[in-house]
């Protein structure tokens, strides 16, 4: 029999540290044997137990063992968890979910953003992938674990969290508020666009959660009795999920017993893994196989996301557009162990249909687009009153913003000069607010209005406009 893998986000509704595999939580019994039968491992532990001026448990040591172990693997996916940080694992993968929703991995002893959840409070905040985790409510994260981070992160819905992050792509570090919120479980949207005298299917799929594929279907079967003529698929900042769910969309559009990835174990052994739409209990809509696909993806789109971006690609069943997604191509699985914590190893490499691993590499869009400058541009919480001679983090978005609204501004640094003040008056012009040289509450909701509206717009998201018009062009 088959083995049933299973891909698992974690959204930091309290933390995120990856995607795995089933858990062996049950009918797996941990070893009862000593720990160690290692003379330098027992030397060691009676060592630092006799002569350090430090005081430690011998469960402190042991626990100390184990994550030194974990982290000798050099893999950000491989990890320990104490009691504690099992206890919360569990907890972040409850149906109540509160936090700020997004990703996060540890990798090298720093605390990566994966992937934002669409609509949430980390993406509305503007934090993206890539982004590093330097401080949280003003404490500084070196040295702590996974669970010190939850533990800061985490907190009741309507309150608020501040971090400072690090942008690599910007070498620069970037002051964040959010409000943490309930994170909707719903994964899946969809709409009709029409452009030309064509009508298209949009579904985006925020994440593969164990409900998508009863969505997927419900959207896909209504946007099919409305006659469309094509698809796009958005899985942009989508941070990956059950395998699973994946396989029964990827089943509803490809031909049946098509194999769309392989998992291979530390043996380098392979298993093909096929669609097999007898297992699947969900009616699909027949044409779906055969409708022209578009499917957007972006940095942020991994794991189980890819899987479905590689099989489209490589079974040449869709065009891929956007930019190369994140490259994650391990499996984790997770064991109890006797000290009530918990070991997550990444036990497999899934490939691509053409035997390809993605990891750390990616997955090239066959329409290489990128979105401009200024629908990058975040949407932090912005507050307070400045003027001429101030220096201010938030001047400096205010500048950056309005040089991408082509105004004509030759500093960004956050120092408010004459030109700064001259810019500003005239958006506040523009805006008929009162005419003052200063940013105050009243610019910053004109200027927030207008980059929700822009964000909003179809009209200025490149990625998808590039979708629709190849769509057209080929359904011509």
């Amino acid at each position: 029999m088959r083995k049933r893998w299973i891909f698992l986000f974690f959204i930091v509704l309290l933390g995120a540290t990856g995607l795995y595999a089933v858990s062996k939580m049950q009918g797996t019994e941990p070893s009862s044997a000593k720990v160690s039968k290692l003379e330098k491992i027992d030397e060691a532990f009676k060592l630092i137990r006799k002569e350090s001026v430090h005081e430690t448990s011998e469960e402190q040591l042991v626990e100390g063992a184990i994550k030194g172990m974990a982290s000798s693997l050099g893999d950000p996916y491989s990890t320990y968890y104490t009691k504690e940080e099992a206890r919360m694992h569990k907890e972040s993968l409850s149906d109540s979910r509160v936090g700020i929703g997004a990703e996060i991995t540890a990798s090298d002893g720093k605390f990566i953003i994966v992937s934002p959840v669409k609509a949430s409070p980390a993406e509305k905040a503007g934090l993206k992938p890539y982004d590093e985790i330097v401080q949280v409510n003003k404490e500084r994260l070196e040295g702590k674990s996974m669970a010190q981070l939850l533990a800061l992160i985490q907190g009741e819905e309507g309150t608020t969290v501040k971090m400072t992050i690090f942008r690599p792509s910007e070498d620069r570090h970037i002051e964040v508020s959010m409000t943490r919120s309930a994170i909707s479980m719903e994964t899946v949207h969809s709409e009709i666009l029409q452009a030309d005298d064509q009508l298209i299917g949009y579904v985006s799929i925020s994440l593969f959660g164990e409900k998508t594929a009863e969505e997927w279907q419900k959207h896909t079967s209504s946007l099919m009795k409305q006659k469309i003529s094509g698809l796009i698929i958005d899985v942009r900042s989508n941070p990956g999920g059950y395998l699973r769910s994946v396989e029964q969309v990827i089943a509803s559009i490809v031909k049946p017993g098509s194999t769309y990835a392989f998992m291979q174990n530390a043996k380098g052994e392979l298993e093909p893994l096929v669609t097999d739409e007898k297992k699947n209990k969900l009616n699909f809509e027949a044409q779906l196989k055969s409708l022209p696909i578009v499917l957007l993806q972006d940095e942020g789109s991994a794991s189980a996301s890819e899987v479905l971006s590689g099989a489209l690609k490589e079974l040449d069943r869709a065009t891929i557009a956007g930019v190369k997604s994140f490259g994650k191509g391990t499996v984790q699985e997770t064991w109890p162990l006797l000290n009530g914590g918990e070991l997550k190893l990444s036990t497999h490499k899934w490939l691509t249909p053409d035997k390809k691993w993605i990891h750390g590499k990616g997955i090239e869009a066959t329409l290489h687009v990128e979105q401009d400058d200024l629908y990058h541009m975040e949407l932090p919480p912005l507050t307070g009153s400045f003027e001429e001679g101030d220096f201010n983090e938030q001047v400096r978005y205010v500048q950056e913003l309005l040089s991408k609204m082509d105004y004509k501004l030759e500093r960004t640094d956050g120092y408010f000069d004459r030109q700064t003040a001259e810019a500003v008056l005239l958006y506040r012009k523009t805006k008929k607010l009162a005419q003052e040289p200063i940013i105050n509450e009243a610019f910053f909701s004109a200027i927030h209005k207008e980059m929700v509206e822009y964000k909003d717009s179809n009209e200025n998201d490149h990625q998808l406009q590039m979708a629709i018009g190849y769509m057209l062009k080929n359904l011509k």
